[in-house]
């Protein structure tokens, strides 16, 4: 309790304990609400240079298990730099350090071959040569479907309703010419490895009607697609489970069929100010736990937070496909918006910690009840554990809260409380990547255990009670 209370003064030095709102949290402890698969909840990364990821970076990812990662196949990697001739040596080193996470790969094509498309211009989609492009996306598949089998997932052109805003080279804003590319893009991947899964759009307007656009033409056409993709930067978790109840009503007339919802690109909403300070913000772990926990109550089956680490961008790399470039220049190296999960000199971000939870988390879902709805909850057990995360974040301004947690059914005999909080204490290990408890005590429990835990401002806390052995 001291360790709370030293971090509760640390974070609210003019409040005193005993005058902070009670919040109760209520959790069945045999109840069954179903898998909590948190795993579906993962990253993103690139779009910005050819860098591999970093030792540092893959061994912090490795550690969070993630099954996908999605990437870019941006034009920089230059795999076909001419009419026949191949080169995978860039790419070859990027795509290794993803696998070298464990996890499988989302990638967005968006590469655009000069001797297709020779005139820099973002609005040109349609290559000089059909089927040469074709022969260049079923060499690409069978590279990192096949030989290296690491790409699993197939999405065709990232934010093309935006093109170079979106950091693609492509612009097509009438989703009927979005689908000729897209068909003419997915046959060769079906025919190279027909076990592929592949969609788009990967819309960055997810509330206009781009994206329902080509669902519609889909089913019309009955066009094959595995799963629709859109991105999100928004500090509205609420925003976000809307995006989800909005395309999975649109995706019902496809039945047991349902196309997979992809959030490919998200985070919080893009700050008016670039300084290093906001990127140790517990504000913004706050805000990406909230938004995970409403996206995973909407139902949704993967997003990919972006992203993994930060990078700057090389205006050289963008000068041979984009007619802007200072577009990317001014996101990545102006004002960086500092997003990753590693910083660009490798240090740990709070947001690395919530994925850190997220994989602690048990499987099996709990009956868990807040009566404050800025304290966001997810429960779960299995056989020696219970976990509990609660996020602690207001659109307005957030405000500590003490929380009164009462669990019911448990089965009594002794266990212990560990308590880990994401806050302004940074109570972890850069080095590492450890979060240190803020409480840890061995108790025994009856049927009913009731018990309290300070929830600061724009905090995301973690509790696990385990049975010895």
């Amino acid at each position: 309790m001291m360790a709370s209370i030293a971090a509760a003064q640390t974070t609210a030095p003019s409040r005193r304990l005993p005058k902070i709102p009670v919040v109760n949290l209520s959790i069945d402890a045999k109840s069954d609400a179903g898998p909590l698969e948190l795993w579906r909840h993962t990253l993103g990364h690139g779009g910005i240079n050819t860098n591999p990821l970093s030792p540092r970076v893959i061994d912090g990812t490795k550690s969070l298990h993630p099954r996908l990662i999605r990437i870019f196949i941006q034009e920089f990697f230059n795999i076909y730099p001419d009419h026949g001739k191949y080169d995978w040596s860039k790419l070859d080193l990027y795509m290794d350090s993803f696998a070298a996470t464990g996890a499988k790969v989302v990638a967005a094509i968006t590469i655009k071959p000069k001797v297709l498309y020779p005139q820099i211009d973002q609005k040109i989609w349609r290559p000089n040569d059909v089927e040469e492009w074709q022969r260049v996306i079923a060499a690409l598949v069978k590279r990192y479907s096949i030989d290296k089998p690491i790409v699993t997932y197939w999405e065709i052109g990232n934010e093309t309703d935006i093109g170079e805003n979106g950091g693609c080279p492509f612009l097509i804003t009438d989703p009927a010419d979005y689908v000729q590319f897209y068909k003419m893009t997915i046959k060769p991947i079906l025919k190279t490895f027909p076990d592929a899964k592949i969609g788009g759009t990967a819309v960055a307007n997810a509330g206009g009607q781009y994206l329902p656009q080509f669902i519609d033409h889909c089913l019309k056409e009955k066009l094959r697609v595995d799963f629709i993709s859109w991105h999100l930067y928004s500090d509205d978790p609420d925003a976000h489970a809307r995006l989800v109840t909005k395309y999975k009503k649109l995706l019902e007339p496809f039945g047991q069929k349902r196309p997979e919802m992809l959030v490919t690109e998200w985070s919080k909403n893009f700050d008016p100010i670039s300084v290093q300070e906001l990127a140790m913000d517990p504000r913004r772990a706050a805000i990406i736990a909230s938004s995970i926990i409403a996206m995973a109550d909407a139902g949704l089956d993967w997003s990919f937070y972006y992203h993994l680490a930060d990078q700057h961008v090389r205006l050289y790399e963008f000068r041979p496909f984009f007619a802007n470039p200072d577009i990317m220049y001014h996101h990545w190296n102006e004002v960086p918006h500092r997003f990753g999960l590693f910083g660009v000199a490798g240090e740990v971000r709070p947001q690395y910690f919530v994925y850190q939870m997220l994989n602690r988390m048990a499987t099996t879902r709990l009956k868990a009840t807040s009566d404050v709805k800025d304290i966001r909850l997810l429960a779960s057990r299995d056989a020696n554990t219970i976990s509990i995360l609660a996020a602690n974040f207001s659109m307005q301004e957030s405000s500590d809260q003490l929380a009164k947690i009462r669990l019911i059914n448990l089965n009594p005999g002794p266990i212990k409380l560990t308590v880990y909080r994401i806050d302004r204490s940074n109570s972890w290990s850069n080095q590492r990547l450890e979060m240190t408890p803020t409480e840890s005590r061995d108790i025994d429990v009856k049927e009913t255990f009731s018990f309290q835990v300070l929830f600061p401002a724009d905090s995301v806390t973690l509790i696990l009670l385990e049975r010895p052995g």
